[in-house]
């Protein structure tokens, strides 16, 4: 069941360029948050809720929905945004990022709001929940799948790798993490700070298997989640997969771009209306900050 799955790749790419939009427009007011990762993701995020998960945002807790863990949750304006869009909430919430009372926490928290499965905040302990779900589903034989989206920077913590060698160990084949390989981290590129490569070579010498892709590529992303949702599903499959999605942090705005200074820092008003200018020019579609 979804009932708003589309087929159209230029679809989801405006979809994805409205999720920006709203991206930029939660943080200003916000004065504070995270900008290049929830921009960089946003290709992903559209491409799952609006294509290849199965749910149903009127019934959240429809028991055979697809389970969606975010364990960076830093890039929570991107899943608010994508859940918003989505019909989860009203997008009137949007304004209300990090206030006080605010159901759009600075990070995600269980049961602040439909469509958010677990509370995240610590790096590395996402993919440890994801397991723990996808034990749980093939203990009652059910047959959604587990997804589970993750940053670079936290395979630096040794947590993650835990969790990597459980799957593993339990042939978790109903498990697709994603990770926002976008080579940055709030002080500086992880290659300088803590060298992570090949993270695909590490995936598949633990018993994973790896897909990499490019994910700011929306016909590259819905054929590499389709293809893992079909394989999640199927009887056959043991291992569990990781798709690394090699993203542009910042994606679509000029002056964010792979820029680590926008890792944590949310824009101005006069940030914000030249970052929304640049975005309405590539579908001519009209939002202010």
């Amino acid at each position: 069941m979804n009932a708003i799955q589309t087929n159209s790749i230029p679809e989801l790419e405006k979809k994805a360029n409205e999720i920006r939009i709203d991206i930029i427009n939660m943080l200003l007011p916000a004065k504070s948050g995270h900008t290049a990762g929830p921009l960089g993701m946003a290709d992903i995020f559209t491409a799952l809720y609006f294509h290849t998960l199965v749910h149903e945002p009127q019934k959240p807790d429809w028991p055979e929905r697809d389970r969606v863990v975010l364990s960076n949750g830093h890039i929570a304006p991107v899943l608010y945004a994508t859940l918003g869009e989505a019909g989860y909430f009203d997008k009137k919430l949007f304004g209300t990022l990090r206030k006080l009372g605010s159901p759009l926490q600075g990070h995600p928290h269980r049961g602040a709001l439909p469509g958010i499965e677990t509370s995240s905040g610590p790096l590395g302990q996402g993919l440890s929940q994801a397991c723990g779900m996808a034990l749980a589903a093939r203990m009652d034989g059910k047959k959604h799948v587990i997804w589970c989206l993750t940053s670079d920077g936290e395979h630096e913590e040794g947590q993650t790798w835990e969790a990597v060698m459980l799957a593993a160990k339990y042939c978790l084949g109903n498990l697709v993490a994603v990770m926002d390989r976008n080579f940055i981290q709030i002080d500086g590129r992880t290659e300088d700070i803590m060298p992570l490569e090949s993270m695909g070579a590490k995936y598949m010498a633990f018993n994973w298997e790896v897909v990499e892709v490019d994910g700011n590529d929306m016909a590259k992303v819905v054929k590499a989640l389709d293809d893992a949702r079909a394989r999640a599903t199927s009887s056959a499959t043991s291992k569990p997969l990781m798709i690394i999605a090699k993203t542009v942090p910042g994606k679509g705005v000029s002056f964010m771009e792979n820029r680590f200074e926008w890792h944590g820092k949310a824009p101005n008003e006069e940030e914000a209306k030249k970052a929304i200018a640049e975005l309405e020019k590539k579908f001519k579609k009209t939002k202010t900050a």
